[in-house]
């Protein structure tokens, strides 16, 4: 593994984050790339969306959004969505992603991050225990809302 870097998603990159992989079973717990990147249009103020690159290959994607005013508070300060590659997953890509969120929403004056997924078998709760998000409550469509205090 080369050195990492966060960069904005940009047209250059957009086509690799489509077509990156997941292993068996992910996909089930998660809705279409395409639907995290259109929240850029629709807040880009407030969203946060980044490619991780392993010297010139995409081999992740995470979004986020940080808006203070956001009506419901699990949503003001979120990681929406996290994809690493495959063939990658395992390596400390996601760990990097999300160390660069919580960057990005400390820098923004954020006292916290939440996460909402679905909890099941193959999930990502490991995942996201394993990088500090802890369950605090869930939502009406009984998904885990899990934080991290920054």
């Amino acid at each position: 593994m080369g050195e990492l870097r966060l960069e904005e998603l940009s047209a250059s990159t957009i086509v690799a984050v489509n077509n990156m992989s997941l292993k068996p079973g992910q996909e089930e717990f998660l809705s279409p790339v395409s639907y995290g990147i259109a929240a850029t249009v629709v807040n880009p103020q407030t969203s946060w969306q980044r490619v991780v690159l392993d010297g010139d290959d995409v081999v992740g994607f995470i979004s986020g959004n940080f808006d203070p005013d956001f009506p419901q508070e699990h949503f003001r300060s979120v990681l929406w969505r996290i994809n690493v590659d495959a063939d990658d997953q395992g390596r400390g890509v996601g760990r990097f992603a999300v160390e660069g969120l919580l960057g990005e929403a400390r820098e923004r004056g954020m006292s916290h991050v939440n996460v909402i997924y679905e909890a099941g078998e193959g999930g990502p709760q490991a995942f996201f225990h394993r990088v500090g998000f802890e369950p605090v409550g869930e939502t009406e469509y009984g998904e885990v809302i899990a934080e991290t205090r920054l």
